[in-house]
């Protein structure tokens, strides 16, 4: 059988068909895409920490960490490093490759993004991967934390470009694109997705699919991330997204993009284990670890161990990179042969 091939000029009608195709059919399509280029049984995991918390400036209409609205956070200075690489090292001994670490920030101030670069440099040492999600960045951040060694940044579009402003005001969609921009011309690994259950359409799904999978190059993560609802936020009250409905848009995210890791982010504190299983099966195979991200609950670190065990999933002790080039030499075997 031929492997999939890769592209970059989906249509909108033709993701649409995707979402709306019988449930087992798509699944089916997913998992065997899946399969020519993972290993269906494995998972990679990642710890999320927030290293500067509260008083963000933005409106965004989720989140708990922005100044506009009254949800009880309080608002903290930036982490220091030693108590930041404490987390990591906990993070990597409970199984953790990738240390993500997040500031609710506009955008950096040089000053503070000096700060974050001793954090990401002592991470470094433990041997794990690092991750940023800062806000906005220039052109000049960019090539600085590439030069620091930063393996991932996230900047996650949301929502579909139509939607947006339903969502966000203090910054464009266009903002978020010239971010990812400014990371992938550095030579830093795009990690960017998006949040489901916000209002949106299933049109505003597969228009931001779209995005994702028409940029020049697939970002290397996708986190798909179900709005955990926070009490004062304007999307607190929002109808919950249809589980099945999160599944199928996992599984056409995995279509649309082959090689990418499909994440299972926000949310999963509130997901079933039959979910998730839905969720691995279509396609998702790496995963947020731990009790919280940034904020908000997260899935009981002892609850994932039982349920990879009841799903016969494993997980490897080295990173999202290493394991791309073991799949890439693979292929390249096979193709020898």
């Amino acid at each position: 059988m031929s492997e999939t091939i890769i592209r970059h000029d989906w249509g909108i009608e033709e993701i649409e068909g995707l979402l709306a195709l019988p449930f087992n059919d798509l699944l089916f399509r997913a998992q065997t895409i899946h399969r020519e280029h993972f290993d269906p049984n494995q998972v990679q995991i990642s710890s999320l920490l927030s290293i500067k918390t509260g008083r963000c400036s933005e409106d965004c209409g989720y989140c708990s960490q922005s100044a506009k609205y009254d949800t009880g956070l309080e608002k903290e200075r930036l982490l220091p490093v030693d108590e930041v690489v404490e987390a990591a090292q906990a993070a990597k001994e409970k199984g953790a490759s990738r240390f993500c670490m997040g500031a609710a920030w506009r955008n950096p101030s040089d000053t503070n993004l000096e700060r974050v670069i001793e954090m990401v440099t002592a991470i470094r040492e433990l041997g794990m991967e690092t991750c940023l999600t800062l806000g906005m960045l220039s052109e000049h951040q960019a090539r600085r934390l590439k030069e620091a060694g930063l393996d991932y940044y996230n900047h996650n579009l949301d929502t579909s470009p139509e939607f947006y402003g339903e969502v966000i005001t203090t910054r464009t969609f266009e903002d978020r694109l010239e971010t990812l921009e400014h990371v992938r011309n550095a030579g830093i690994n795009v990690c960017s997705g998006g949040i489901l259950g916000m209002g949106e359409s299933r049109r505003d799904r597969a228009s931001m699919l779209r995005e994702l999978a028409n940029l020049p190059r697939h970002p290397e993560s996708v986190p798909i991330n179900m709005l955990v609802q926070v009490e004062g936020t304007p999307m607190f009250g929002k109808d919950p997204i249809d589980p099945l409905e999160f599944v199928r848009t996992v599984a056409v995210a995995r279509i649309l993009m082959p090689r990418s890791w499909v994440r299972l982010s926000a949310g999963r504190a509130e997901m079933s284990d039959e979910m998730h299983a839905l969720c691995f099966l279509a396609g998702a195979n790496s995963l947020f670890y731990g009790e919280r991200l940034l904020t908000t609950d997260n899935a009981e670190s002892d609850r994932d161990l039982q349920l990879f065990d009841r799903l016969g999933l494993t997980f490897e002790q080295h990173n999202e990179l290493q394991a791309t080039e073991k799949q890439c030499k693979r292929r390249g075997s096979e193709a020898a042969a």
